[in-house]
């Protein structure tokens, strides 16, 4: 089954205090080649979250982009500065001491002062986070898989089509082939004859002349070959593996054997169709750039 390269995926999971969404986009390209956005808490986990795509998607130009939800990321906690608040309650006893008050320190003069509690952002938990992210990632590449099997089933039916046109045209243009060479030949006698005007003419000489035209535009083996490069592409439409690059290949020698055939033949029917598997050809290499 045919597998598209676009798509998109996304997934969410919590571990413990930590929870992470992950979105993932793939689009046509060569290779694989990842890119993944995360926070900077989490840069660290980038290597394995490449790896992660690569051990699931041959090709496509894929981004991740990872989330920590605000929930659990904006709620600030109170920290005590534990040295500074005993600083503190030194510099009211000795203030007692200089004034010659009782040294009645309460807690709630130290915990006022500037500086003894603040409100610092809630680090993060890295194993947490670690376990979120990658359970996320893989919901959303599951999902994003799902869309590119759904659309590589709409490329294989339209492929499939346009395989079947190509087919046809061929088998037309196998049948006209003998025509051209008897109609060639029946153009050849009536100009000579209508050049020679009475002059008898070597029936010889005019049957080497179709027989060199015959050789010159024979396209038995352009025909098939085109037939082989066929039904070579439909196995790599059946196959489970990755078959993208294999088919652009496919496309560029299907080209080649039309082009010779529209190259060699002078015939006007024969010419027409292969004009028009010339343009389904170029509408196959178009959607074989979508194949993974």
């Amino acid at each position: 089954m045919l597998k598209s390269m676009t798509g998109f995926g996304s997934g969410r999971a919590r571990v413990g205090d930590e929870e992470v969404s992950v979105e993932a986009r793939s689009l046509n390209h060569k290779f694989c080649e990842v890119k993944v956005r995360l926070p900077r808490e989490l840069s660290a986990l980038e290597p394995a979250l490449v790896k992660q795509v690569k051990d699931r998607l041959a090709r496509g130009s894929v981004e991740i982009l990872v989330r920590r939800q605000a929930a659990t990321v904006s709620g600030n906690v109170p920290t005590v500065d534990v040295a500074l608040a005993r600083e503190y309650a030194r510099a009211f006893k000795e203030v007692a001491e200089a004034l010659g008050q009782p040294a009645e320190i309460a807690w709630s003069q130290v915990s006022n002062q500037p500086g003894v509690i603040r409100l610092e952002e809630k680090g993060v938990d890295v194993e947490s986070a670690t376990q979120a992210t990658q359970t996320a990632l893989q919901q959303a590449l599951a999902a994003l898989e799902t869309m590119r099997n759904t659309e590589g089933e709409s490329i294989h039916a339209d492929l499939d089509a346009r395989m079947k046109l190509i087919e046809g045209w061929s088998q037309e243009v196998a049948r006209l082939a003998p025509r051209a060479v008897s109609d060639y030949q029946q153009r050849l006698t009536d100009r000579v004859a209508e050049l020679a005007r009475g002059v008898a003419v070597d029936p010889q000489r005019l049957a080497q002349e179709v027989a060199l035209f015959a050789e010159r535009t024979d396209i038995a083996e352009e025909v098939t070959r085109l037939a082989t490069h066929l039904e070579q592409f439909r196995l790599l439409m059946a196959s489970p593996e990755p078959v993208g690059r294999r088919m652009d290949f496919l496309v560029q020698e299907m080209h080649r054997e039309v082009n010779t055939t529209g190259s060699k033949s002078q015939h006007a029917e024969i010419s027409a169709r292969v004009v028009s598997m010339k343009a389904e050809v170029e509408r196959i290499r178009e959607q074989v750039q979508n194949v993974e």
